[in-house]
């Protein structure tokens, strides 16, 4: 088995608890959208989540669209995109925190240089920058190697694509052997494992009885290696990775 150089992290809800925040501005979107076309129904950030998790706002758009049997303009979809991602950053900047642990832990690799490390986003580059430079991970990556589904790629398209993790293996030159990615949704994990990456579920973000049990044997049914529910826990997960065992393991 090829020796594991490089990880991969997602970023939100797995280096950086954004999602509640962005999830409050993309309902405010959502609904006006709804609105316009005359659909009564109307979501919360929390319902957002629990729909579309993982998914950037074009991607939870698109997903829309199919949902409600209407079609928006590319013109409209951009502009909404645009708005989201001002209203997302804004909140970002005012209030975003690390997740518990995911600085200690940086910062031992970032001393170790045993790894490279990137971030492999779902959500536009200058959001991912915006979270990581708010709770101090900037200096953990190289300004080359933020990578976002959104932005990063002639066609912009959104996780489980696996395109992301394909365009940042081929940049960063290595091979999916020789990788592992950090991953908090089922959409993220799917992109990953699409991509031949072996993938660490995080679910240390999920609060609720049961909630972080539940995301656990989604990830390791998708096929996750391990699942982490405390960043403590991330050098044991990574040595069950590089012993090269093909079984799931779990911490829950």
């Amino acid at each position: 088995m090829p020796k594991i150089t490089e990880i991969f992290f997602d970023c939100d809800n797995t280096l950086v608890l954004s999602e509640e925040l962005a999830f409050e501005a993309c309902a405010d979107l959502a609904n006006e959208i709804l609105e316009k076309r005359g659909i009564p129904d109307r979501y919360t950030g929390s319902q957002l989540i629990k729909d579309f998790v993982g998914q950037n706002f074009r991607g939870m758009m698109i997903s829309l669209q199919a949902k409600y049997k209407f079609e928006m303009e590319k013109e409209e979809l951009e502009t909404y995109v645009t708005k989201e991602e001002d209203k997302v950053i804004a909140k970002l900047e005012a209030k975003a925190q690390p997740c518990v642990g995911a600085n200690a832990e940086l910062d031992k690799l970032f001393v170790s240089k045993k790894y490279g490390l990137a971030v492999v986003s779902s959500s536009a580059l200058r959001r991912v920058r915006a979270s990581i430079k708010k709770v101090d991970q900037d200096k953990y990556f190289d300004h080359d190697k933020i990578f976002s589904a959104a932005t990063s790629l002639e066609k912009p398209t959104s996780k489980p694509d696996p395109a992301i993790y394909l365009h940042a293996l081929k940049y960063c030159k290595k091979t999916a052997a020789e990788t592992v990615a950090v991953e908090d949704s089922k959409s993220g994990a799917l992109s990953a494992i699409r991509a031949g990456i072996p993938v660490i579920g995080y679910v240390g973000s999920y609060h609720g009885e049961g909630l972080q049990t539940e995301m656990g044997e989604r990830l390791t049914e998708l096929g996750v290696k391990t699942i982490m529910t405390d960043w403590t826990q991330f050098e044991k997960c990574m040595e069950f990775i590089e012993a090269g065992t093909d079984a799931a393991q779990s911490s829950l």
